[in-house]
């Protein structure tokens, strides 16, 4: 769309320029740090940090129609600096410059609607958001281009170069992290973490082939985090783990979306996240929140939290209903198939539980639950929802899971509609489903395979193999008849009248 064709009113808006005063504030103290220097948790009490405008109230200038409007029309433009987390500049990071943003064309991913055979399976409207179409093929992406951004603008602003960007991972924060970091070139080198056995193989390929420097620890992903965690306390490196703000930020983009999607008309909706280190549920739930406050939303939608029976810390910690005598216990998990969601410690935590309440505040006591799903139920549901045209990972399984049980549990209702997040693309956790094909499943991960949904190739064997090359046509056409009759009698297939 030329820029002559937008509406004058919004032009001088369409590409924002710098603008606000950002600061990290602890969670736990309330202590506010300046954003010119990488950090992560609070210097005096080593509390969490949320990013907080201090000019945000400059936003509530405009109605929220005016948002809408805006938002709106900066998906028609072609300029890379608005487009992905940064179509909404204002709320994600107002204070980079256009120049310094990073877009490698994440964000914006569909919303795939299930067809009318799956909804009444599952029992209620709703639809996949597909973020496994994103650059390196999951969510994690919308974080990392807020905060490689910020990256960019601090090393250029603080005239830093070498910069090591470092994570731990189940798989796709490293794919995400070496991604980001390759395209900054040499001013930044990537280095990651992950549980050695733990990760797919098609995920560690992806940091692998970004170039970074991939080194594999004994254990889980919490073990990891606890490493990573030292050494950005101890070391000059840019963590990228969710235990960045920055991180957060960037993520909140998905509920932006959502509700753009729906023309902001949120009632009556549901959102479907999993929950691993919990930064993704603390971003969905920011991200309403912030729309909410400006007027874009009228309605909170219900947010349902999704954990596996085998790494189900912040299921455990709701499950008390009584808020005074909630405590948050660390869990050793279980081998799961959902291995992004496969965490004991999610460092996130402090983050959920404070916005939580304010969430339930605004939107009642019914607006936020966490449910429980087994790992059959994941991978039943993962293959129930491929086969009926989605691309849905062990993540999305563990979410569609989890709509049937806030369903069952009376936590969301038939005449709602929701939306189910898969994570990650299916191809990243193509072995658990052929081990599902296979039955070829460990014990600890308690997974029986359903026949229905077991499939493999038959080989056809043919009558007529001539040993020499190249075949006549006589057996080329023999050889043709052969398989033409077996793959017919195969599919029961019938001669045409």
């Amino acid at each position: 769309m030329r820029w002559q064709d937008f509406p004058e009113d919004l032009q001088p808006y369409l590409l924002p320029q710098p603008a606000g005063r950002m600061v990290y504030r602890c969670l736990e103290c309330g202590a506010e740090y300046g954003i010119d220097r990488l950090l992560y948790t609070c210097p005096e009490c080593q509390g969490l940090f949320l990013l907080v405008d201090l000019e945000a109230d400059r936003l509530k200038a405009r109605p929220g129609s005016f948002w809408r409007r805006l938002f709106d029309y900066r998906r028609l433009l072609n300029d890379p600096a608005v487009q992905g987390v940064f179509c909404y500049h204002e709320f994600i990071a107002p204070i980079i410059p256009r120049e310094d943003i990073v877009y490698l064309g994440e964000c914006h991913t569909p919303q795939v609607q299930a067809n009318p055979r799956l909804q009444e399976e599952v029992g209620m409207a709703f639809y996949y958001k597909n973020d496994g179409q994103n650059p390196s093929a999951s969510f994690k992406d919308r974080g990392m281009a807020a905060a490689l951004s910020y990256l960019n603008f601090v090393m250029r602003t603080q005239k830093l170069d070498g910069v090591l960007a470092i994570c731990a991972s189940t798989g796709d924060t490293s794919a995400a992290a070496a991604l980001y970091a390759a395209y900054l070139g040499d001013k930044v080198a990537s280095a990651v973490l992950l549980p050695h056995g733990k990760v797919t193989p098609q995920q560690l390929s992806q940091p692998l082939g970004a170039g970074a420097r991939v080194l594999e620890i004994p254990g889980v992903f919490d073990d990891c985090m606890r490493v990573v965690e030292a050494l950005a306390e101890h070391y000059p490196v840019a963590l990228l783990n969710s235990k960045n703000s920055w991180r957060i930020r960037g993520q909140e983009s998905y509920a932006y979306e959502v509700a753009q999607w729906f023309d902001y008309d949120l009632a009556g909706k549901v959102i479907v996240v999993p929950i691993g280190n919990a930064g993704n549920i603390t971003a969905v739930l920011e991200g309403l929140l912030r729309f909410h406050d400006l007027g874009i939303i009228d309605t909170l939608p219900k947010v349902i939290g999704v954990q596996s029976r085998h790494a189900n810390p912040v299921f455990r910690y709701y499950q008390e209903k009584n808020p005074q005598r909630r405590l948050f216990v660390p869990v050793t998990v279980q081998p799961s198939v959902a291995q992004a969601a496969m965490i004991g410690r999610p460092v996130s935590m402090p983050r959920v539980i404070r916005l939580v309440e304010e969430y339930s505040r605004r939107g009642g006591d019914h607006s936020f639950a966490v449910v429980e799903v087994t790992e059959q139920e994941i991978m039943d549901n993962m293959l129930l929802a491929n086969r009926n045209g989605h691309i849905a990972c062990t993540q999305g399984g563990e979410s569609l899971a989890g709509l049937r049980a806030a369903l069952r549990a009376g936590l969301v209702q038939q005449d709602e509609v929701a939306v189910v997040d898969a994570t990650a693309h299916h191809l990243k956790f193509i072995g658990f489903q052929q081990m599902y094909f296979d039955n070829s499943f460990p014990p600890e991960f308690e997974v029986t395979p359903r026949p229905e949904y077991q499939n493999r190739p038959r080989l056809l064997t043919p009558a007529v193999r001539p040993s020499h090359s190249p075949w006549t046509p006589e057996e080329i056409q023999a050889f043709t008849k052969d398989m033409v009759g077996q793959v017919a009698a195969a599919l029961g297939l019938k001669n045409r009248a």
